[in-house]
């Protein structure tokens, strides 16, 4: 039988200071994970991967509060992890081209690369002052040459393969950032980086075929379980596949055809009059050389100033005008106006639209404003409609009416039929169409990754030869007026000679790609950052991919998630990666909320421009009242900001990362709350305290191992809480990341602990309390590294806490001793009681009637039931 209490550790410990003092503790143990470089990793065969990886920043030299969240949560999850025995790639790097770092540099007067090699530098001690356990030698940073040297080798392949293509098209284009944006960044006809409003214009762009994949991006969207529905969801609604037919409208006079992809064929009948998208090339063409052209042009150029995105359209009175032409209805021969209409969007089907006014509500508005026709070709069964009474559209199903051989059938019978009809006739067929679009990656700025492509007047557009890879953005420039890339202007950039003829008066593409090219494949790079022979070394990406876990914001649901998914097809496609999907799981965390607060005079107030007099808070410029505003997400232009200089210069990294670890789950929004990290702090605090009392006892003492029946009450209690917690921990943080309550577990744990009496004599208190200390420090570990390593290392350990393996429980400790029965009367809670876990039901009933709390609920009535829920409550009814 073990006799624990004689055994002893003969061990060299450091005496444990008596205060919890992070300043002192947190530079030492983040010096010593860097000397013993604790976090670098390789492939190893013999050991089972895990990659976790939160979303690399873009350097904007300050960490804010969100990161910090964002940042712990995955270094929770690497730490705990690595504990349990995986091998863990934790990796960081910056997302360092794009217009944040260009726009930054020009508000302070600075260059792009300067400003970006300096915040790299600056967020990088940041992050390394709150303890993440990143493996450096891994950094990347997306501007340099040595790596997006490696997306022109691959857009290369793709421009061989007609996966990269030019072409002229109707863009969004932000005037303030002197740039084209993706339709994804156009939030409510909004730049998505400066907020300013977004105009339509023609330009010849570069495009990635990213409709090539639509379908496949689409149903591999039901097989991620590992990601949240809503983020599914979103990326389903943004790919939009629609199943209908084209049908094409020769028109009137001309050699010209009109295609439609319509999804309510069977209403092809009551089609009449055509509406064109204001960008559509025909709107134009077609109004030419007659009397419209010129308020045509005039619609054109005001449409393209507005909001073009779908919520902006269904809220702008319907409006349009007359091209001055007409098309022909290809089933009924009948003339239909052609329009170009504010409702009609380049971005669906073809940017033309067959109007059935009869059954659709906005072409409804658009006939009855212009006075077109409208004829019904769908009726309820039992009622017949009259187009020119009719005060709304009429959108249900129903028979079909006025459609020659098609009438008197049910009109989604009649799709297929008519369908089939177009198909025999060469009039159209069934189609399906997408609302994806191809991405149009061209940027008209300058800090970003050339796009290899020479333009040659003999040869025309030539792709840049792998042997003169990377084609290198000159950082030695002076930005332009109003953020006007300069490289057009610089002639050692843009003078080369053809690789196809040897012209010397050929001239590189100045357009840059879209930042989110260089963020759709910087996992990949992670696993083999160094490698200088590809893209990356195969056989590391073999091993580390796909991503296990992806932690980032929803945000990125239709930006970076979707490209990066369309990105590792195109990998797939050239045999690099043998994998399609990138990310395993995906956790979208919340965002960090705080109070607004502000004054009548100086509007929104930083948190050091509040003061407080006699409980009122006052603005600091001019001693006028402050009034506390909505809980809101944090930002600068509301100033609702916390630095997190301030916590780790007053609290530490670990109060820091312990408080949006605990103050709500990963996934909801956090609120920020100066009492809860002030909780926090005061909690640790408590922590050491209670160790450092019993640490004398402890530290030379072998963690209890023998039979819990012999140990007595409060002592066997605080090893049975010991190894629940132990369950309770690995399973929120396994299977939830519900962080919060596993620190909810560990603070009862704690509870439990301090309620054993330090003087306590019983042999076997100081191995069980060797046991709890030990275990609650190895549950601390992946969650307040620096302050786990410190009481580690003061129980005797001489390596680090992130190499000893996570703790295990067992099952016979697991069951309790006693059961705590609620009783209730109707319904009510009177009282409670403990009873043994194998007592009989009837005596647990019987127990709960005699109560004395109870008689006085029951005495003189009759007890009509007695409801017993196993282990848990009795509920008398009288």
């Amino acid at each position: 039988m073990l006799v624990a209490e004689q055994k002893t550790r003969q061990v060299e410990v450091e005496v444990m200071d008596s205060k919890y003092d992070p300043k002192k503790i947190e530079p030492k143990w983040q010096a010593y994970w860097e000397s013993t470089r604790l976090f670098k990793v390789k492939e190893d065969p013999d050991k089972e991967k895990y990659y976790l990886l939160e979303m690399f920043p873009y350097p904007s030299g300050h960490i804010h509060i969100g990161h910090v969240r964002n940042y712990t949560i995955g270094d929770v999850v690497a730490r705990y992890k690595r504990m349990r025995g995986f091998n863990v790639l934790h990796p960081m790097g910056w997302d360092a081209f794009g217009m944040p770092a260009e726009n930054a540099a020009i508000a302070h007067k600075t260059h792009p690369a300067k400003w970006t090699y300096a915040n790299i530098d600056a967020m990088r001690a940041q992050l390394k002052k709150l303890g993440f356990s990143y493996d450096w030698d891994r950094e990347i940073a997306t501007c340099r040459p040595e790596y997006y040297r490696w997306e022109q080798w691959l857009f290369l392949k793709m421009y061989a393969k007609g996966m990269a293509y030019r072409k002229e098209s109707s863009v969004n284009w932000c005037h303030s950032c002197q740039t084209v944006l993706a339709n994804e960044q156009v939030e409510a006809g909004m730049c998505w980086r400066c907020g300013e409003p977004v105009r339509q214009k023609k330009l010849a762009q570069w495009f990635f075929r990213t409709t090539d994949y639509a379908d496949d991006l689409l149903t591999h969207s039901d097989q991620l379980p590992g990601w949240p529905e809503k983020v599914i969801t979103m990326q389903k609604n943004w790919i939009g596949k629609s199943f209908g037919a084209e049908i094409r409208f020769p028109v009137e006079d001309q050699d010209v055809v009109i295609p439609v992809f319509t999804t309510r064929h069977d209403t092809v009948f009551g089609a009449t009059f055509m509406s064109l998208a204001p960008e559509h090339p025909l709107t134009l063409q077609l109004s030419s050389g007659t009397p419209q052209e010129k308020p045509v042009r005039e619609f054109v150029e005001r449409m393209s100033m507005q909001d073009r995105s779908d919520k902006a359209i269904e809220e702008y009175e319907k409006e349009g005008v007359f091209v001055g032409a007409h098309c022909i209805n290809p089933l009924n021969g009948a003339r239909m106006p052609i329009y170009t209409a504010n409702f009609a969007l380049m971005e669906y089907g073809t940017g033309a639209v067959m109007a059935v006014p009869a059954h659709d509500q906005r072409d409804f508005d658009f006939a009855k404003k212009y006075d077109l026709g409208i004829v019904v070709v769908v009726k309820p069964p039992d009622e017949d409609l009259d187009g020119a009474s009719m005060t709304e559209a009429y959108t249900d199903d129903g028979i079909m009416v006025n459609s020659g051989e098609f009438n008197g059938l049910d009109n989604r019978a009649a799709m297929d039929a008519i369908a089939a009809f177009l198909e025999k006739n060469n009039l159209g067929q069934k189609e399906v169409s997408f609302r994806l679009r191809d991405w149009g990656i061209s940027r008209q700025r300058y800090w970003g990754a050339p796009i290899p492509i020479i333009h040659c007047d003999k040869c025309g557009v030539v792709p840049v030869a792998e042997s003169d890879l990377p084609v290198v953005l000159p950082e030695d420039v002076e930005l332009l007026e109003g953020g006007k890339s300069p490289l057009s202007q610089l002639d050692a950039f843009v003078k080369t000679t053809c690789p196809a003829c040897s012209d010397p008066n050929a001239r590189r593409e100045t357009d840059t790609m879209d930042t989110f090219v260089e963020s759709s494949w910087y996992f990949d790079r992670y696993c083999s950052p160094n490698f200088d022979s590809g893209m990356f070394d195969l056989k590391a990406v073999d091993y580390w991919m796909p991503v296990d876990q992806y932690i980032g914001g929803v945000e990125h649901a239709i930006l970076h998630l979707l490209y990066s998914r369309y990105y590792t097809r195109v990998l797939n496609d050239q045999g690099l990666v043998n994998f399609k999907e990138p990310f395993t799981r995906l956790l979208t965390q919340g965002m960090v909320c705080k109070e607004t607060v502000s004054c009548s005079r100086h509007g929104y107030l930083l948190p050091d421009e509040v003061t407080e007099d006699s409980g009122q808070l006052m603005c600091s410029h001019c001693d006028r009242p402050a009034v506390v505003g909505r809980v809101e997400k944090m930002s600068k232009s509301k100033k609702n900001v916390i630095d997190p200089n301030i916590l780790l210069e007053k609290y530490g990294a670990d109060t820091t990362r312990f408080f949006c670890l605990f103050a709500a789950p990963p996934e909801r929004d956090l609120e920020w709350s100066e009492q809860g990290v002030e909780g926090g702090y005061r909690f640790l605090n408590r922590v050491w305290r209670l160790t450092a009392e019993w640490m004398d006892r402890v530290k030379t003492a072998v963690a209890f191992d023998g039979d819990p029946d012999t140990l007595e009450s409060a002592v066997r209690q605080l090893y049975k809480k010991t190894h629940q917690t132990i369950m309770k921990v690995s399973r929120d943080i396994e299977d939830r990341y519900h962080f919060n309550t596993a620190i909810s577990a560990v603070m009862e744990l704690f509870n439990t602990m301090s309620a054993i009496d330090n003087t306590n004599d019983e042999p076997q208190t100081v191995p069980v309390m060797r046991l709890a200390v030990e275990s609650l420090t190895l549950l601390l570990a992946p969650i307040v590294p620096h302050f786990a390593e410190e009481l580690w290392k003061s129980m005797g350990h001489s390596s680090s806490v992130l190499l000893a393996a996570w703790p295990s429980y067992t099952e016979a400790a697991l069951e309790k001793d006693d059961l705590l029965i609620v009783i209730q009367v109707n319904g009510k809670l009177r009282s409670k009681f403990s009873v043994a876990v194998d007592t009989p039901e009837e005596t647990i009933k019987q127990q709960a009637l005699e109560d004395s709390r109870i008689v006085k609920f029951t005495e003189g009535k009759a007890v009509k039931k007695v409801i017993y829920v196993k282990d848990k409550l009795v509920n008398i009814v009288v």
